[in-house]
C-alpha cells in the first residue's frame, strides 16, 4: 500500500450527513436513489445554491450585477431556479439561448458569447433582441447584413482580448493570442465600425480566466480590467450601458486548495467601480459567474458492482465513469491528474480504513474516477459520490461512449 497522503481536500462542508448517511438538501443518499431510480446520477442541492449566491450578494458591492454563465450547468430546472435570484444570463449556443429565454429572463438582460456564431444563431439572437458579445469583425459584418435583411438593429457589446493575463487562473482564456474576443489594440476600429453601421453599442465583456482561487490575482486583474475599460471609453465618444468584467472565481477540487474569500476582493472593486461611475455615469457592470455559484452543489453519484484485488492493489468498480464526468476522470484539462472529493456516501462516519483504486466500467485505462484514496471498507453495493461535480459535468462529458446507460440529472 502506498504511503498516505499529508494533503487533504477542502472539507465538503456545504453538505451535512445523517446516520452515516449523506444529505442532499435534507434527504439522505439512500432515499434519493431510490427517488432516482437508478445510479449513475448527477444531484444539485438547491439550498446550496441559493445560499452561495445570498452570500455573494452580501459582501459583493450593492450594485454589482451578478450574471449566470449556463455553460456551467445548462439543465434547464436549474437555469429556472437560478434565473429568479439573478440579474442576467449568458448563453454560449442557440440551445442555451433557448433555455434562457424559456427560464423568463427578459431579453435585454441576456447575452451570447462564443467565437464561430452561426449565422443562424446571431440571427436569432438580433429577432429576440439579445446582446450579443462580438469576437471578430466577420461576425460583426455578419449581424450588420441580418439587420439590413430584416429591418431589424441588434445589440452589440465587443468582447475584448487584453493584453494582460488572469494570473494563477486554472485557464486562461485573456491575454496572448486568442480565438476569443477582439484584441484590446484592435478595438478602437471596431467601435467605428459599429458606430458606422448604426448598431446598438452596449459596451464591453473583458473576460481574463477561470477557476481562481488567488484573491490577490482577482484584484489586480480588476484593476487590469477597468483601467483597459476607461482607455477604450475614453477612445470613444459613444456612452456605455454595461461592461462585464467576466468572472474567474473558483471552488477547491483538488488536495491542499482552499475556498476562495470574497472579503479581499469586494472592498477594492467597489473602489474601482465609484471611480469608473463618477467618470462615465451610471454604467451596469455585471461579474459573470458559472461554476462559482453552482459547482459546489452537486454531486455525481455512482453504485460500486464489484471488488476486486490485483497484485496488491484494490479496485472499486463502478456503474459510471469517465463518459459521464470527463472532468473528475482528469481527461478534461488536467495535465497532471488529481482527484476530485470523493465519499462513500452510505459510510460517512465510517473510518478510514485503506487506499483503494476507485474506477468505472469502460475498456480504457483512463476510466479512472479517484486514484489511490483513502476510503473506508467499500463494498458492493455502496455508493459513491464524487463532489464539486455542479459544472462541468453532465454536459462536458462523452456519455454516448460505449453506449452504456445515461445518467440522470436531478435538482433537489
Amino acid at each position: 500500500m502506498k504511503k498516505k497522503s499529508t494533503i487533504k481536500h477542502a472539507p465538503m462542508t456545504q453538505f451535512k450527513n445523517r446516520q452515516g448517511e449523506l444529505l442532499v438538501n435534507g434527504i439522505s443518499i439512500s432515499q434519493l436513489k431510490s427517488k432516482v431510480g437508478q445510479t449513475p446520477f448527477y444531484a444539485y442541492d438547491k439550498s446550496i445554491i441559493q445560499k452561495k449566491i445570498q452570500n455573494f450578494k452580501q459582501l459583493m458591492p450593492s450594485d454589482l450585477q451578478l450574471h449566470y454563465a449556463i455553460k456551467a450547468n445548462p439543465m434547464a430546472e436549474l437555469v429556472n431556479f437560478v434565473a429568479e435570484q439573478v440579474d442576467g444570463l449568458d448563453v454560449a449556443s442557440v440551445n442555451e439561448l433557448n433555455i434562457a429565454l424559456n427560464s423568463g429572463t427578459q431579453s435585454s438582460n441576456i447575452s451570447f458569447a462564443g467565437p464561430a456564431k452561426r449565422p443562424i444563431e446571431l440571427a436569432q439572437a438580433v429577432s429576440q433582441h439579445i446582446t450579443i458579445n462580438v469576437e471578430s469583425f466577420t461576425e460583426l459584418d455578419r449581424i450588420f447584413g441580418i439587420c439590413q435583411q430584416s429591418g431589424q438593429n441588434a445589440n452589440v457589446a465587443v468582447r475584448v482580448n487584453p493584453n494582460f493575463e488572469l494570473k494563477s487562473s486554472g485557464m486562461k482564456m485573456g491575454g496572448g493570442s486568442q480565438q476569443f474576443g477582439i484584441d484590446s489594440e484592435l478595438v478602437p476600429q471596431m467601435l467605428k465600425k459599429i458606430s458606422d453601421y448604426g448598431l446598438n453599442f452596449r459596451g464591453f465583456h473583458i473576460f481574463t480566466g477561470s477557476q481562481n482561487l488567488n484573491s490577490d490575482s482577482i484584484v489586480l486583474a480588476h484593476q487590469n480590467i477597468f483601467e483597459l475599460a476607461t482607455q477604450l471609453q475614453q477612445s470613444h465618444n459613444q456612452d456605455i450601458h454595461s461592461l462585464n468584467i467576466g468572472g474567474g472565481l473558483g471552488i477547491p477540487y483538488f488536495p491542499g486548495e482552499i475556498p476562495l474569500s470574497l472579503e479581499p476582493i469586494a472592498a477594492p472593486l467597489e473602489a474601482l467601480m465609484k471611480q469608473f461611475k463618477n467618470e462615465f455615469g451610471e454604467t451596469i457592470i455585471a461579474m459573470e459567474l458559472g461554476r462559482y455559484l453552482v459547482g459546489d452543489s452537486g454531486i455525481y453519484v455512482a453504485e460500486v458492482v464489484d471488488i476486486k484485488d490485483s497484485r496488491g492493489t484494490t479496485f472499486a468498480l463502478l456503474d459510471g465513469g469517465l463518459h459521464h464526468h470527463l472532468s473528475a476522470s482528469g481527461n478534461f484539462g488536467q495535465v497532471i491528474r488529481k482527484n476530485y472529493p470523493v465519499a462513500i456516501a452510505n459510510k460517512m462516519e465510517h473510518p478510514i480504513e485503506k487506499t483503494i483504486q476507485i474506477v468505472g466500467p469502460l475498456c480504457t485505462p483512463l476510466d479512472v474516477m479517484a486514484n489511490q484514496y483513502e476510503l473506508p471498507h467499500a463494498e458492493i453495493g455502496d455508493i459513491v459520490a464524487i463532489f464539486q461535480s455542479g459544472a462541468y459535468g453532465y454536459t462536458a462529458s462523452p456519455r454516448d461512449f460505449l453506449d452504456h446507460p445515461q445518467p440522470i440529472e436531478i435538482l433537489v
